[in-house]
């Protein structure tokens, strides 16, 4: 913010009590915490399953980790000159306007919080066979997860940026170590696969079109969560600085980790057994640890999703402070503890997740959070190309290199997934159009009481 004592459209006022305190090591912590969670352990063997072939399969995930820093480039510079907490709301609302800044705000909270009671979830039914006490009380266990992190995340911003990097730092530790055990200790091979298993056919013509397409799709989402970054714009020490840093490198080093992931698994999973493996990874660990394998990939797993909700949690909370903050949602919600954190808003968030594992209801929520985020980068990256047109003369901390043709790829490439969504999944797709379109007279009624 230009003058620090004047709240710009779009944001929350510094007085309302969020801290400054968050760096560069907060940035990239929150982005790779985010980010890295159950994808990069499952998602192998849907990309091997379409491209039966290693230098597709490799050029895959480098493809999906170039969009994801298109994406990032194409943010940064937004962020970076309007540094307000709030996610990509903000951003949207700013340029825009109220409406579209609504549907960004609304359907970015749903899928934070869905998110974070679906992983949750997964991390219950990981536990049970560890602690077999809980394994009977699945919903139990995902409810305490997520209210044991909102408790956490109450007692302030500067004790959760210290439990998001030092987590961050055992999971990216972890998942390193467990691709160093394969590339190192598996000199022998993976043993191989059994002769009446049917060698995966590489498709040809308009069905390899598709493949690369389906597969790309596949490994952007486990790319997805870059953005973690913007949702805390207005706490970053230097924003100008600190945000573009964080999030290109944190894109590099999530690309980094799953590219080397990748590697190690096809040392020891050959790409004709990892083709159609729903658990790349769980097959890799057996192979490397024996009957201890499952236990070592187990507590792995739990380690990287707990990382991965304690994002969701930071950002949901921002999510409806902006909007509160810009008359969109009750006073309340704008109200801040004090060490910084969004008490009500944290509230009103883990209210939702803990309403969607308890009613098992999110699973249907779930196959429309594809659909909203890909939008909301669209919305975005259409915000940028505007605002660029109507203040070209701004000062900008950060500006995007390769204009205007990296925007217009990050922009394309959404316009191109989100076709590629109605054609793929028309009955999802359709309710998502409709869940925005009935957004419109909420935003309406919600307006009428907004501060002129």
């Amino acid at each position: 913010m230009a003058d620090p004592e004047k709240t710009p459209k779009g944001s929350a006022a510094p007085a309302r009590g969020l801290l400054k305190v968050l760096g560069v090591g907060f940035g990239i912590a929150v982005l790779v915490g985010n980010t890295i969670g159950m994808g990069i352990l499952r998602t192998p063997g849907e990309v091997a399953a379409r491209l039966p072939s290693v230098p597709l399969f490799v050029a895959v995930w480098i493809a999906g980790a170039l969009y994801a820093l298109l994406g990032a480039l194409t943010v940064a510079e937004l962020a970076a000159m309007n540094p307000s907490s709030g996610g990509l709301y903000p951003l949207v609302h700013d340029v825009l306007g109220p409406y579209p800044g609504f549907v960004a705000g609304w359907t970015d909270w749903i899928v934070n919080a869905g998110s974070a009671a679906a992983v949750s979830i997964v991390i219950a039914e990981y536990v049970g066979p560890l602690v077999p006490l809980l394994g009977a009380h699945q919903t139990a266990t995902a409810s305490a997860v997520v209210v044991g992190l909102a408790a956490l995340q109450w007692r302030g911003m500067r004790l959760g940026s210290a439990v998001q990097q030092g987590a961050t730092l055992v999971k990216a530790v972890a998942l390193v170590g467990l691709a160093g055990v394969a590339l190192f200790m598996s000199r022998g091979g993976a043993p191989v696969v059994a002769a009446a298993s049917p060698a995966p056919v590489m498709p040809s013509g308009i069905a390899f079109a598709v493949a690369v397409v389906v597969a790309l799709q596949s490994a952007i989402y486990t790319y997805d969560g870059w953005t973690g970054p913007v949702y805390f714009g207005e706490e970053v020490k230097d924003p100008g600085r600190d945000i573009p840093r964080s999030m290109i490198g944190g894109v590099l080093l999530v690309m980094a980790i799953y590219l080397v992931m990748n590697v190690a698994f096809l040392r020891v999973v050959p790409i004709r057994e990892m083709a159609g493996d729903p658990f790349v990874a769980g097959t890799a660990a057996e192979r490397l640890f024996g009957p201890a394998g499952d236990t070592v990939l187990r507590v792995i797993m739990i380690v990287s999703m707990v990382t991965a909700v304690n994002a969701m949690v930071l950002m949901y909370s921002r999510i409806t402070f902006a909007m509160s903050a810009d008359g969109f949602l009750p006073p309340i919600l704008r109200r801040v503890t004090p060490g910084g954190t969004p008490g009500p808003s944290l509230v009103v968030g883990t209210a939702l997740a803990l309403v969607l594992i308890a009613t098992n209801t999110f699973d249907s929520v779930l196959a429309l959070l594809a659909f909203f985020m890909v939008a909301n980068y669209g919305l975005t990256y259409w915000a940028f190309f505007i605002d660029r047109r109507r203040r070209p003369d701004q000062e900008r901390p950060f500006r995007v290199p390769g204009y205007p043709w990296v925007p217009g790829a990050a922009l394309l490439g959404s316009v191109a997934f989100l076709i590629a969504a109605v054609f793929g999944d028309p009955r999802n797709s359709l309710v998502a159009i409709g869940m925005v379109a009935l957004s419109l007279p909420v935003s309406r009624l919600m307006r009428r009481h907004r501060p002129e």
